[in-house]
């Protein structure tokens, strides 16, 4: 059966060496670690993901499924492709299955309030336990050095932030982040990587927020003040932007797409780095959280959705005054 999916590759494998990437473990597979794993399979790679229990395994690979059908229905993939990617894929609650990769993509999305930068740390302690000397170790977080968790590591100089940007599967460009002690080899090897999935690294030195986060966060926050103050609607407010500015999003559609409670975990995250006013979360994004407001993954945020479609006005802010 094996044999025959691979018929149908879209690229055909080739003979393991030092310095390639054929086996790729990412470590939580919430929407983005689903994301990469879609990525990295579709461009010939194996992908093994961890997550806590094999109910949660189940639903990663329906929730996969869905998508890769959606993606069909699209015309963006055929049903031959979907068979591969899915092949590709396997999921695991035990770290020893990952002992043979050639990368660990750290992609947790845990819920509590933080930067959680133990439950990291713990992640690249145990993924260094099993994999080979050779296996670089990245996390796709925003906010965190990446320095910070590769001092947990025997071998540091392995450590690189990989950050994607959601959405990840139509988004070009990935930041590649060099640590204090990264090596030239762990930092080549992500640059490789990123041509072989197809994006643009962009490279830079490790700041937390990196340069996207930065810049999305006081956009969004800057959005939410406006608000406020009653200037316009979230609908004028996104237009403008679209329109004027030739955003895919505005400000509001994209802090729904990235989820309101990421958002504000993000922004008190920059706010106790760096003290600056502009990371402090507006009122407004702290009162919608609160309400359960978190955005266009549970269809109600600064917008209302249905079946991932805008479907009424925005939020007033008169409810909020």
């Amino acid at each position: 059966m094996t044999e025959a999916l691979e018929n149908f590759a879209l690229k055909q494998k080739a003979p393991r060496k030092k310095g390639s990437v054929h086996k790729v473990a990412v470590i939580g597979c919430g929407n983005i670690g689903q994301e990469i794993a879609r990525i990295v399979a579709y461009n010939g790679m194996e992908v093994i993901f961890i997550d806590l229990t094999e109910e949660r395994i189940v639903e990663v690979y329906k929730e996969i499924e869905i998508e890769l059908d959606s993606m069909i229905d699209r015309w963006g993939l055929t049903l031959s492709e979907k068979r591969v990617i899915m092949s590709r894929i396997k999921g695991s609650t035990d770290y020893e299955d990952i002992k043979d990769v050639d990368l660990v993509i750290e992609s947790i999305n845990s819920q509590k309030p933080g930067t959680n930068i133990s439950l990291r740390k713990e992640i690249f302690a145990k993924a260094e336990s099993v994999v080979s000397e050779d296996t670089i170790i990245t996390s796709n977080n925003s906010t965190l050095m990446i320095s910070d968790l590769a001092a947990v590591l025997k071998i540091p100089e392995r450590a690189v932030g990989f950050h994607f940007i959601g959405p990840a599967s139509s988004i070009k460009v990935v930041e590649v982040v060099r640590g204090l002690q990264t090596s030239d080899y762990a930092y080549d090897f992500m640059l490789k990587f990123a041509k072989t999935i197809d994006k643009r690294a962009i490279t830079l030195h490790e700041s937390p927020g990196h340069i996207s986060t930065r810049l999305i966060v006081t956009l969004i926050n800057e959005a939410c003040e406006t608000l406020m103050e009653g200037v316009a609607t979230v609908k004028c407010i996104d237009t403008t932007m679209k329109l004027g500015y030739g955003m895919m999003f505005g400000p509001f559609e994209m802090a729904d797409r990235i989820g309101l409670d990421k958002l504000l975990r993000w922004m008190d995250n920059l706010y106790a780095e760096f003290g600056l006013q502009k990371f402090k979360a507006s009122p407004i994004l702290k009162r919608l959280v609160r309400a359960g407001y978190t955005g266009r993954y549970n269809n109600k945020g600064f917008y209302t959705y249905k079946d991932g479609k805008i479907i009424e006005e925005a939020i007033h802010i008169s409810e909020f005054k």
